[in-house]
């Protein structure tokens, strides 16, 4: 791999400055400088951090070294430094202020020395691998980069980039659609990489192999439609909102239920008795509950360790299973599992008059483990 060191001024780097929210492009440089590959996360700084870059250059002291790839057509994408570059460009453009002072605020002499400035530059040439690596490595020292921004360095291309624009933009399509059901922040790739565990899992393949197979596709309408087709049915058999719907899994439960529509009506009933059961203790597993009938959704209530004592004492020590079965044994405590006498969904509750004590063997057995 060939490194160049180069010094650039900012009067340089500002030049022809774009940034499109329509399409995602930011470019600079005379329209040379890629500034947001697809791979690149995006524009995440606070204004404290974009202010102390502005700062930095006011006072003129050294900034952070700005790392470039060359591509084959002789123009060039940020490695490392993207925000640093956006902080200095949207200064210049007037989007935010220092102190009150906009670029356009400033003295000539001083707006010359903003201009003036110059930045460290790397220029790398190399094989795509090289350069891949090479940003890897150079962003460890850096604000941690998410196993999914790794991955987007990867398997960068025409995809990857469609991919962006609709799950990764601030105020992104996916966002508008589904930020009431899914956590996290779509610009640090929260949306992309759910949704491609969620197909991947469909397709019983791994997140990079389902990556590496569409890679080079024009663009990632597969994706799109696959998301689109969860929320719609998601929005059809759960009409009446809740906020516990947000942070479920749902596009597992597209993969095994989505071919399925229950009446909404009776799935909206059962939904309002168990959101009110105190013995529900997962809200959010209602929702997966409702579908599979799988208990385990829901983390029903345990017995408290008073009432384990209480009952303990009141059975002697022993299990009314092992005395049924003509094994009159003393147990120790630790030996033991609370039951629910009536299953819970039979009704019971989790309460002092319903719960035995019974020895882990007999336990099992009732639970059918």
């Amino acid at each position: 791999m060939k490194i160049t060191h180069v010094k650039i001024k900012i009067k340089d780097l500002v030049d022809g400055f774009i940034s499109d929210e329509e399409t995602g492009r930011v470019s600079g440089y005379g329209g040379r400088l890629d500034i947001r590959p697809a791979y690149q996360r995006e524009f995440v700084y606070k204004d404290k951090q974009r202010e102390a870059v502005i700062d930095t250059i006011n006072k003129k002291f050294p900034l952070n070294t700005i790392y470039w790839a060359k591509k084959d057509d002789g123009t060039f994408e940020v490695l490392d430094g993207q925000q640093r570059t956006i902080s200095i460009c949207q200064y210049y453009t007037n989007v935010f202020s220092l102190e009150y002072r906009g670029y356009n605020n400033l003295l000539p002499e001083e707006q010359e020395k903003f201009l003036d400035y110059e930045i460290d530059v790397y220029q790398c040439e190399g094989t795509v691998a090289e350069k891949l690596d090479w940003f890897r490595v150079i962003n460890i020292a850096g604000e941690k980069l998410t196993d999914q921004e790794l991955k987007n360095a990867v398997y960068s291309g025409p995809w990857l980039s469609d991919a962006k624009h609709r799950f990764s933009a601030r105020n992104c399509t996916a966002e508008r659609i589904a930020a009431d059901y899914m956590v996290g922040s779509p610009i640090r790739q929260d949306y992309l990489e759910k949704v491609l565990t969620w197909i991947s899992e469909k397709e019983n393949i791994c997140v990079d192999e389902y990556m590496a197979k569409h890679q080079h596709d024009a663009n990632a309408g597969e994706l799109w439609s696959y998301f689109s087709a969860i929320f719609e049915w998601v929005k059809t058999i759960f009409p009446d909102y809740k906020r516990e719907m947000k942070g479920v899994e749902w596009g597992l439960l597209y993969n095994e239920f989505g071919t399925t529509y229950p009446d909404a009506n009776e799935l909206m009933q059962k939904i309002q008795v168990l959101l009110i059961d105190e013995d529900v203790t997962n809200k959010k597993g209602i929702y997966p509950y409702v579908l599979s009938g799988r208990e385990k959704h829901l983390s029903i209530r345990t017995f408290s360790n008073g009432t384990k004592r209480e009952v303990y004492e009141r059975q002697n020590h022993k299990c009314p299973h092992c005395i049924e079965a003509g094994v009159d044994k003393e147990w120790d405590i630790t030996e033991m599992d609370a039951d629910h006498i009536n299953p819970w969904h039979s009704g019971g509750k989790t309460v002092a008059e319903n719960c035995q004590l019974l020895c882990k063997t007999h336990n099992r057995q009732k639970s059918g483990k």
